[in-house]
């Protein structure tokens, strides 16, 4: 199926692993160049040359993206090399898997500056050159407990609500320029990020690791943890003509753990 992406330029922050490696990897099999960036240089590369493997162009820029001007020479470096923005997707994201009183004020900014306010950020720098463009897609990566209560994850929590909320805000914003924005929830999906929580509940609970997974499986009506490809699966139908009317939404990919009706 033609996804109708050849030609044109994605953005994805923390493109390097995970969720943002698939993401990266399955805009760049529909044809789209892709200016990636993360932390670390070493996988950044690697995870471009994968991305030359499609025939298409990979721009790798490392970068902390908690820092205003990291985050904006991320933004400068790749609109100058790429000429033009049409997708950019906000998936760059922290996790400390501990309860509450072992949060501190210092764990709750980070978490915000890296979450939160870098998609705000990119998302004011990318839209004056979508409008230029006559378009485009934002699409953010905010996990599950934007919806639900997780005790060890209440930093994510208070940030990823806070994606959402900004998405749906955003949404209207963009809108009359041609920019739709939307929202996907990971939910627990394969990734290092979750093996840390999945290890800090097995500490807790003094069972294996492998319990811990499995206990969490159990809670997965369709049986499996989410992988990074699904996720990407869902990314690229909001960046499709398929989502040509869709915006301000937000889309759980789950396996159907997420009991809440949300309207």
């Amino acid at each position: 199926m033609d996804f109708e992406l050849a030609g044109k330029t994605a953005f994805v922050t923390g493109g390097s692993r995970g969720i943002g490696r698939a993401v990266a990897l399955k805009l760049a099999a529909q044809g789209a160049d892709i200016a990636l960036c993360g932390r670390t240089a070493e996988t950044l590369e690697t995870t471009a040359a994968e991305i030359r493997d499609f025939g298409v162009r990979a721009w790798p820029t490392p970068t902390d993206v908690s820092k205003l001007d990291e985050l904006t020479r991320f933004f400068e470096t790749s609109l100058s090399r790429a000429g033009r923005v049409d997708i950019l997707v906000n998936n760059a994201v922290t996790s400390t898997a501990a309860p509450f009183d072992e949060q501190t004020d210092e764990t709750f900014r980070y978490h915000l500056d890296v979450k939160l306010m870098a998609y705000i950020r990119l998302a004011r720098l990318v839209l004056p050159e979508m409008e230029k463009a006559g378009g485009g897609r934002i699409v953010n990566i905010g996990g599950m407990t934007a919806r639900i209560v997780a005790p060890l994850r209440v930093t994510n929590g208070v940030v990823n609500a806070g994606v959402a909320n900004f998405t749906k805000q955003f949404a209207g914003h963009a809108a009359p320029r041609g920019v739709t924005v939307n929202c996907v929830h990971p939910g627990f999906t394969a990734t290092e990020r979750v093996m840390q929580i999945f290890t800090r509940e097995a500490e807790d609970k003094k069972v294996s690791v492998e319990r811990a997974v499995a206990d969490r499986v159990r809670e997965i009506p369709l049986g499996r943890l989410v992988e990074p490809e699904d996720l990407a699966q869902a990314v690229l139908f909001f960046c499709s003509p398929m989502a040509a009317m869709v915006t301000g939404q937000c889309i759980a990919v789950d396996g159907g753990s997420g009991e809440a009706v949300n309207y």
